[in-house]
C-alpha cells in the first residue's frame, strides 16, 4: 500500500483496523485509510467489496465489530450525534419524499436542521442546481436525473463540513453525471470534505484527489492518480505515448491480488 504523506494536516475521518462481517460472512477485514479535510476521496471496488458498509458505518447507520472509526473528530461509536450533526449523506438511492414538491423537501430538510430562512435556503439551492421552473411540482413528476439533482441538494443543507456520496451518479445521463462533477469540484473548492464510492473510474479520476482501491475486505492500494499509474506497466509507445487509464490500473492491481 502506498505511504500516506505525514501527517501535517486536520485529517477529516481516520480509520484503523475496521472489521465487519454479516453472521458467518467476513466484509471488512482490518481497514485503513485517512481523508484530509478539504479533498475529495473516492472509495473503490466491485459490488458486494463493502464499500457501502463503510459509509453506513461513518455515518453511525451501522456499528462495526472492531477498529476505531473517527469522523470531525468525533468517534462515531462513543459521539454518534456530534458525527450526525457534522455530515450530510447521499446513498445510491434518491431519498426524497415524492408527495412533496421540490422546494417542500428542501424547506422541510431546512427546518429539520433549525435553520431560520428555510424557505431562502431551498430558493438558493434550487437555483443552483437548475431546479426553479420545477421547485413547485411534486417530485412523483421529476426525472430520475432531476431527482438525483434534488437529493444531493437536500444534502448540501446547512452546509455540512464532511458529505458522503455513495455512487451519486448511478442512473444519471452523461449530461447530468458531469453536472454532479461540477456541484462535487466547487463543494471541494470551498473546503467541503468529499466522501465518494463510484463504480465509474472515470468519475473518480476527475474527481478525486485521493483514490483507495477496496478489494477482499482491505484497502490493498492508496493515493493519488499519479502515484497509482506508477504501479502500472512503463506506457507503451508507438506513434504517441499512451497512459494508463484508472480502469486498467484498477483491473490490473486487483488481478494480480486474485492471482496471489
Amino acid at each position: 500500500m502506498l505511504q500516506n504523506e505525514p501527517n501535517s494536516y486536520r485529517v477529516a475521518i481516520s480509520v484503523h483496523g475496521l472489521k465487519k462481517s454479516y453472521k458467518s460472512v467476513l466484509v471488512l477485514e482490518g481497514v485503513d485509510f485517512e481523508v484530509k479535510t478539504g479533498s475529495i476521496f473516492a472509495l473503490l471496488g466491485s459490488n458486494g467489496t463493502g464499500k457501502t458498509t463503510i459509509v453506513k458505518i461513518l455515518t453511525t447507520l451501522l456499528k462495526h465489530d472492531d477498529g476505531t472509526a473517527v469522523v470531525n473528530g468525533f468517534n462515531v461509536v462513543t459521539n454518534p450525534d456530534r458525527v450526525r450533526q457534522s455530515i450530510s449523506l447521499t446513498g445510491q438511492f434518491a431519498a426524497v419524499d415524492e408527495i412533496l414538491t421540490g422546494r417542500e423537501n428542501l424547506i422541510m430538510i431546512a427546518r429539520l436542521r433549525h435553520l431560520k430562512n428555510s424557505r431562502q435556503v431551498a430558493d438558493d439551492l434550487l437555483k443552483r442546481f437548475g431546479l426553479t421552473d420545477a421547485a413547485d411540482r411534486k417530485v412523483s413528476t421529476y426525472s430520475g436525473g432531476m431527482r438525483r439533482r434534488l437529493d444531493i441538494a437536500m444534502s448540501l443543507v446547512g452546509e455540512s463540513q464532511l458529505i458522503f456520496l455513495d455512487e451519486p451518479t448511478t442512473g444519471l445521463d452523461p449530461e447530468a453525471r458531469i453536472e454532479v462533477w461540477k456541484f462535487i469540484k466547487e463543494l471541494s473548492g470551498n473546503g467541503t470534505t468529499v466522501f465518494l464510492t463510484t463504480q465509474y473510474l472515470e468519475e473518480a479520476e476527475q474527481l478525486a484527489d485521493r483514490i483507495a482501491i477496496l478489494h477482499n475486505g482491505r484497502i490493498i492500494v492508496n493515493g493519488t492518480l499519479a502515484e497509482l499509474k506508477k504501479l502500472f506497466p512503463p506506457a507503451k509507445v508507438e506513434y504517441i505515448e499512451k497512459q494508463p487509464t484508472l480502469e486498467e490500473i484498477f483491473l490490473a492491481i486487483v488481478g494480480k491480488k486474485e492471482e496471489n
